[in-house]
């Protein structure tokens, strides 16, 4: 969900750090001298947004050295989205959605800080691989996830992106709702396809003791 979190605000940061769109450097003159930073963090969120899908498969599949890798991005993540936030905010007076991005950094680097505590950390063995049914439904509740965030992000992101009293969001209208679209559906049914699996699998263990 966070790597789908910052590649979504990476990729939304385009138009305030490289867009040389008339309209868009009027609606973001309060940054044009420092558009460097955004810059800096739009390609940076990017490519971490990128290793953090690369972390979740890491995370199923039980690599060694997976918990520091997913630290050291979860790190990264978070100073590339404080940067952006405290930018913003001081730049802008608002920083929505970069809040949305650093806030969810934050939230998961807290969350993994706590499972690597003693007494935590020996009860939780990240080496050792999830099965195949297992991933799938993982993998189906995140593509879920990164649906509904896709497909709501006219609300949570058209705040900050509403000029002229027009949200410029839905200028990506049409590949937003597909892709979002995409990832709901097909993790629903990877997700319901496990389940029925599983339902599958018991009932015939059942008859097969009776």
């Amino acid at each position: 969900m966070t790597a789908a979190i910052n590649l979504l605000g990476g990729t939304g940061t385009y138009c305030a750090a490289f867009s040389n769109n008339v309209g868009y450097r009027m609606a973001f003159k309060a940054i044009m001298d420092y558009r460097w930073i955004y810059q800096i963090v739009m390609v940076g969120t990017v490519l971490t947004g990128l290793a953090g899908i690369v972390a979740l498969v890491k995370l199923l599949k039980g690599k060694s050295g997976v918990y520091r890798f997913t630290m050291i991005l979860l790190i990264i993540g978070t100073l590339l989205g404080g940067t952006q936030f405290f930018a913003s905010m001081i730049l802008r007076g608002k920083a929505t959605p970069a809040n949305v991005k650093f806030f969810t950094n934050v939230v998961t680097l807290v969350y993994f800080f706590i499972l690597g505590l003693p007494g935590i950390k020996d009860k939780i063995d990240f080496s050792n691989p999830s099965d195949k049914s297992e991933t799938n439904s993982a993998g189906g509740l995140v593509a879920f996830l990164a649906g509904i965030t896709t497909l709501t992000i006219f609300s949570w992101a058209g705040p900050s992106h509403t000029f002229f009293g027009e949200n410029w969001v839905f200028v990506f209208e049409t590949p937003l709702v597909i892709v979002g679209t995409v990832l709901i559906v097909g993790g629903f049914l990877t997700v319901l396809r496990e389940v029925l699996n599983h339902l599958s699998q018991k009932t015939a263990n059942q008859e097969y003791k009776i």
